[in-house]
């Protein structure tokens, strides 16, 4: 069995659970994966119980040690594999990757409301509130400031895959699941991540996936 554990939900919903799964696949690190129903049913509550203090995923469990919250997961995991280098190595770009990781992880909640993640589905116009719209355009302006400020002549928003990467890719199925039209920095970055091996892993996990869960974010 592998050193660490990682909870996680429903592949086709679950955007936290999608965050730290990314960033430590693609980072090649190893791991037991535990995958619970976000159904409200007797069996699925049980097992968030048991796994999890918050009662919500993802968990990364590491011997006597269980942490909760996708960002808290992600600062873990880079810690204890810095080969991986899952932050950017120059100072500034570190800062402004934490800085951006930790807006996506508090903000953008008319996003979430209106958008909730559903890989399998695809609704182009729903959801396109003005909030969801003034959401959408400060998050295109992060890709395209930070492509071009530190992409380099990488694909992504600090060059090489970061944890900063891993925190948008939810938003990344979201676009694609309800046709939102973006600029074409912000387009070639979406193709980047959706071009991941790990992120066509997760895809096509979510696609066998059957059950209906209502009512996610």
């Amino acid at each position: 069995m592998e050193r660490l554990t990682l909870v996680i939900a429903n592949k086709n919903y679950s955007s936290w659970s999608l965050r730290p799964w990314l960033a430590m696949r693609q980072a090649g690190i190893p791991f037991t994966e535990i995958l619970i129903s976000l159904a409200e049913t007797p069996e699925a509550k049980a097992v968030f119980q048991k796994y999890s203090p918050s009662r919500r995923v993802p968990v990364l469990i590491d011997g006597d040690l269980t942490l909760w919250e996708s960002i808290a997961i992600c600062e873990y995991v880079a810690e204890q594999f810095p080969l991986a280098q899952l932050w950017p190595r120059e100072q500034k770009a570190r800062a402004v990757a934490r800085t951006i990781s930790a807006e996506m992880h508090s903000g953008f909640v008319s996003l979430r409301q209106n958008m909730p993640m559903d890989i399998r589905a695809r609704h182009p116009g729903e959801g396109l509130t003005p909030d969801v719209g003034n959401d959408i355009a400060r998050i295109t302006t992060i890709w395209r400031e930070c492509r071009t400020t530190y992409g380099g002549e990488g694909k992504f928003l600090f060059g090489h895959f970061t944890i900063a990467d891993a925190m948008f890719a939810p938003v990344v199925t979201r676009f694609v699941t309800y046709g939102v039209e973006v600029d074409g920095i912000s387009e070639q970055y979406q193709e980047s991540i959706l071009a991941l091996e790990a992120m066509r892993a997760w895809s096509a996990a979510a696609q066998a996936e059957t059950e209906t869960v209502p009512n996610r974010l």
